[in-house]
């Protein structure tokens, strides 16, 4: 498929009800991360289509990403880098922040900037042919797509940095302790699981998915006494909320809520 200027697509966005499924499509590639994909993520996140209440990400041909497109990577100037870098947190924030739950299908390649996407998702799946791996030491180049952060906060500095240093890969149940993954199922279960999930949590009320997906990291980040403080004017807002006001009368009425 091709995009508004003639170009090949390099990913397929499916929708069904008002769940959205993204497939990187650079099968090829093993779904290389380049320019364009970063560009079709951020159009996407940037003007979601109306009535999608949660989004899938997964990968065409068996691979999540296998991170950076090498044969495509551009000598930068370092100012030129930086700003290339801040591009991809970009771009990521509005993955994590945008507003839509998304949950990960993680199979095969999930390397470095796949390993960064994946890490600003709401939840992850892991297949048993999933390889968690950051060989950026083996490449002379280092993290810019925000694993110091997001993949730091998940797995520690401390083993953040041996996975660098080494180019140590995960496997599915290895990723699953660390924390790299929320679940581990079954080869080909993966999509299945995830739009099970996307049910549920496309069906909570609105408002509380969006205090869950804001508030918690950014509390994390906090000292105690404000992140208590931002926590109790979260659930105050919450609690007085339609949502609040649905789930209450569901719950006297015994049967399921309707938030939408």
């Amino acid at each position: 498929m091709a995009d508004g200027t003639g170009q090949k697509t390099v990913t397929r966005v499916d929708i069904e009800g008002d769940i959205a499924t993204i497939t990187f499509d650079r099968p090829e590639k093993r779904n290389a991360m380049n320019d364009k994909l970063i560009a079709e993520l951020d159009a996407f996140f940037s003007s979601p289509p109306e009535g999608v209440h949660a989004v899938i990400l997964r990968g065409a041909g068996g691979h999540f990403c296998s991170g950076l497109d090498l044969a495509e990577h551009e000598h930068r100037e370092p100012i030129e880098g930086v700003f290339h870098s801040r591009n991809w947190h970009r771009v990521s924030d509005l993955i994590e922040f945008g507003g839509l739950p998304v949950i990960s299908v993680l199979t095969g390649a999930v390397i470095g900037g796949g390993v960064e996407i994946a890490a600003s998702t709401h939840v992850r799946i892991a297949e048993p042919d999933v390889r968690f791996q950051l060989p950026e030491g083996r490449r002379g180049i280092f993290v810019g797509g925000g694993a110091t952060v997001r993949v730091g906060r998940l797995i520690g500095a401390d083993r953040l940095r041996e996975m660098m240093l080494t180019g140590r890969n995960y496997g599915a149940d290895e990723g699953l302790a660390l924390g790299l993954a929320h679940y581990c199922v079954e080869t080909g279960e993966g999509l299945a699981l995830a739009q099970k999930l996307a049910r549920k949590i496309a069906d909570n009320a609105p408002f509380s998915n969006y205090l869950m997906m804001q508030a918690i990291s950014r509390i994390q980040d906090m000292p105690r006494s404000e992140g208590l403080f931002t926590e109790s004017l979260a659930a105050a807002m919450s609690q007085t909320s339609d949502g609040a006001k649905e789930g209450l009368r569901a719950f006297l009425e015994k049967r399921p809520p309707k938030f939408r």
